[in-house]
């Protein structure tokens, strides 16, 4: 079976995965926001009135994951068994770290679910912070590892053991 977004005529269309068998599926995506060090502390430290910063990151980074299909045309609706975003401050690095997981039981990966988790608790965590900081950078959004369906596990070169 070929996978493509074009139908006979050539015209863009979503792919039909109504022949792929079903499997647990999972994919990890990362991101990286760039801070002035103060920034990064008066995260650390609550200090923005906007409430929690790396809290509200997390809850729209998930919410952004169940509404990937609203978003990024051609994706299908799924149904995740799990959503997961995390954020982990770097401070030696002036950096904040965020990694996505999700995880479904389906016909489809589920990698544009975790970029688009990943990328929203990213652009959020910027939206709260850019008052401070507008010199702030999201760098290196990636899919870092991804498992199930036809191709099994897959993990980024740069992140191989």
């Amino acid at each position: 079976m070929e996978l493509t977004h074009l139908d006979a005529q050539g015209r863009a269309s979503m792919v039909d995965v109504g022949d792929k068998a079903i499997s647990r599926r999972e994919a990890v995506a990362e991101v990286w926001v760039h801070m002035h060090p103060s920034t990064l502390q008066r995260i650390l430290e609550g200090g923005f009135d906007k409430g929690d910063v790396f809290g509200v990151a997390r809850i729209a980074g998930i919410q952004a994951a169940k509404r990937t299909a609203e978003l990024i045309p051609l994706c299908h609706p799924l149904m995740l068994s799990k959503v997961q975003v995390e954020l982990t401050a770097e401070p030696e690095q002036q950096r904040v770290h965020i990694e996505a997981r999700c995880r479904l039981d389906g016909k489809t990966g589920v990698e544009m679910e975790a970029l688009t988790a990943a990328s929203v608790a990213a652009l959020t965590l910027y939206d709260m912070c850019k008052a401070v900081d507008p010199a702030m950078t999201i760098e290196h959004l990636r899919v870092r590892e991804k498992t199930g369906g036809k191709t099994g596990h897959w993990q980024h070169p740069e992140c191989s053991p």
